[in-house]
């Protein structure tokens, strides 16, 4: 007997389902602003354990999220962060 992989536990298939897009976050800066000097900024998406932040809740495009983690990286490395 074949799997049901296109049903759920209730029986209703997927398709079905209408899902709410997730809200697409308002970036209010540039990526020359990602720069290990802007510590304000930085310390914005980081916890206060340290941190970074994913971007599952910062909701930064990639190319954003991984300047971020380059510039908190080398912010810390300067000693700008802890």
């Amino acid at each position: 007997m074949p799997r049901k992989t296109h049903l759920e536990k209730n029986g209703k298939t997927r398709s079905s389902e209408s899902r709410t897009p997730r809200p697409k976050p308002k970036i209010d800066f540039t990526v020359d602003a990602l720069d290990y000097k802007n510590t304000n900024l930085l310390r914005q998406f980081v916890t206060d354990q340290g941190r970074i932040l994913p971007r599952k809740y910062t909701g930064l495009p990639a190319h954003y999220q991984r300047r971020l983690n380059t510039a908190i990286k080398r912010a810390r490395q300067m000693l700008l962060m802890k």
